[in-house]
């Protein structure tokens, strides 16, 4: 399993960004929710006053105890009704120790005194959007740079809201993963495409993939392919949104976040504008939308069969036809670089890039 280090990304572990950590539908205010992500433990729970998301790191700092793993023979637990949230708050299952949303600790029962403030876990910035948790990832504890993800199209009642396909563990590093962006030789073998158009552009935290042409994948009752253009951009190093037309009007999600040095875990959903024109989407609306998704579930099982069997791409033997693979590199290591080196490498992938043999898709 190839490491951060083996790729040369530079200074951190684990990139900074936006990161998906749970469906909103995984948490609850009964029972707290223990995941790993960035190589570290966390409990992740909804409060039960305010019903805001609370993210906190799993171990309490008195003996060490997971304060959201399973456990059903607590008298914390069992006196709790089956919990240890207590309104914004989570008591330790082991000796009681109460933390607030912010990490602090606010209650020792057995203790009279002060509590030192030295007494807290971490607590994370997260935001609930789209039916998904995040988490503002920074190895150097900033604050964030981007806003969260959020789509208008989310809350519009003429589309069809998602439900997350968890593809789970990819054993692989996520360079692997955002390659893809940049990848124009493997539309054709891998997915059917006929490319047309096409060019990247690197700007910012966005690398941003137009391109356009027919899919075998998407053949009409004529046994033609309508004209599939996708505008797919990464907000950061985690996650992918693109904007399909041609076909159905929708958008798609791929996110992907680090579990350990060298493996992600990953989701994959996709919004679906009424394919009827209704301004409020029907139920065959949404089962259209459901195939839709499945269509593009299987078209992305195609790269990710290929990634789960791959030996990790360190010195890629690229050609100027592949696409701007070490541009795309150069754009990702700006995450794992402290911000105030953002420009050094910026500076030098910033722009549009066209492969060899490729029409670009905007005409300049």
């Amino acid at each position: 399993m190839a490491t951060s280090q083996d790729y040369r990304l530079g200074d951190f572990t684990f990139p900074r960004g936006w990161f998906m950590i749970a469906t909103s539908d995984q948490i609850n205010t009964h029972k707290p929710l223990a995941v790993r992500f960035f190589g570290r433990d966390f409990a992740l729970y909804r409060g039960r006053a305010t019903g805001k998301v609370v993210l906190l790191d799993a171990y309490c700092p008195h003996m060490k105890t997971h304060l959201a793993a399973p456990n059903d023979t607590s008298y914390v637990i069992i006196d709790g009704g089956g919990t240890n949230i207590e309104g914004d708050s989570i008591r330790c299952p082991y000796h009681a120790w109460r933390f607030n949303d912010k990490g602090e600790c606010d209650d020792i029962p057995y203790h009279d005194g002060a509590i030192p403030k030295t007494v807290c876990v971490k607590s994370w910035t997260v935001k609930e959007s789209l039916g998904a948790i995040w988490i503002w990832h920074d190895p150097e504890g900033g604050e964030p740079e981007w806003e969260c993800p959020s789509l208008p199209e989310w809350d519009d009642e003429a589309w069809v809201q998602w439900k997350w396909d968890d593809l789970g563990e990819l054993k692989q590093h996520p360079q692997e993963v955002v390659d893809n962006i940049c990848d124009y030789g493997h539309l054709s073998p891998i997915h059917g495409s006929t490319v047309q158009r096409y060019e990247n552009e690197f700007k910012g935290h966005h690398a941003i993939q137009r391109q356009c042409g027919p899919h075998r994948t998407l053949v009409g009752d004529d046994g033609v392919s309508p004209i599939l253009h996708t505008i797919t951009k990464y907000h950061g190093p985690g996650v992918l949104i693109s904007h399909l037309t041609g076909y159905y009007e929708s958008i798609l999600m791929i996110n992907h976040t680090p579990i350990e040095d060298g493996s992600v875990h990953v989701w994959h959903a996709l919004l679906v504008k009424s394919p009827n024109g209704n301004a409020k989407a029907t139920v065959e609306d949404e089962i259209a939308a459901a195939q839709f998704q499945l269509a593009s579930r299987l078209a992305f099982a195609q790269d990710f069969e290929v990634w789960t069997n791959k030996a990790p791409c360190l010195n890629g033997m690229f050609i100027p036809s592949d696409g701007p693979f070490m541009k795309a590199r150069i754009w990702y290591k700006q995450f794992y670089n402290p911000r105030e080196r953002s420009a050094e490498f910026l500076d030098k992938c910033e722009g549009v890039y066209v492969p060899n043999g490729a029409e670009p898709y905007t005409q300049r």
